[in-house]
């Protein structure tokens, strides 16, 4: 039998299963360069209308969360107020070195930094804790979750995987807005 999504393709499942037995784990974190303490994307087993499915979960922090509405929110003020603004891409020359902005470039990330400080400082844009299924996931079913924990580690990933699956996740519904750390520079 072919499955068109193969998260719900019997081998697949019974491949996730003798892996996670092997690693003795509950989950399998997907190699990818993305993955940082603050967000980890991961694969595991778990039920869905009687079934069993492999779920493809992206978890992140809630400051994470926040820092990303933020962004988007000054690049949307940004948009409006500068009409060819596509967004900033950084590139690199043949020898790694950074290639320099343009200056209207250079003009739109400050505005951008502006408007990030501004709305922080504000606390204008607020987050809350929460989980989105995708049904119509390409492999599997899609999680999607923030969590108010300050990073994302395999404990923090084997308590949301057990809570979820055993149904006892409860969720922060508190509204948090957070601040940009600045960076400290030695001298």
């Amino acid at each position: 039998m072919k499955f068109t999504n193969p998260g719900f393709d019997p081998q697949q499942i019974l491949k996730l299963r003798e892996e996670l037995a092997s690693l003795g784990k509950s989950f399998k974190i997907i190699p990818d360069e993305e993955n940082t303490d603050e967000f980890v994307n991961f694969y595991f087993l778990g039920m869905y209308e009687g079934k069993e499915v492999i779920y493809d979960a992206a978890l992140y922090t809630l400051r994470l969360h926040h820092a990303s509405e933020v962004y988007e929110l000054a690049e949307h003020k940004a948009a409006q107020k500068f009409p060819n603004f596509k967004g900033i891409s950084y590139e690199e020359d043949e020898n790694g070195n950074m290639i320099p902005l343009t200056q209207e470039e250079e003009e739109i990330g400050w505005f951008i930094t502006e408007i990030i400080m501004e709305i922080e400082e504000e606390e204008s844009v607020k987050v809350q804790e929460f989980v989105d299924i995708d049904t119509n996931h390409d492999y599997g079913i899609g999680v999607d979750a923030s969590l108010n924990v300050d990073f994302i580690d395999e404990k923090t990933i084997a308590k949301f995987v057990k809570e979820f699956n055993d149904d006892t996740l409860v969720l922060d519904d508190t509204m948090y807005s957070f601040q940009s750390e600045e960076e400290e520079f030695d001298d």
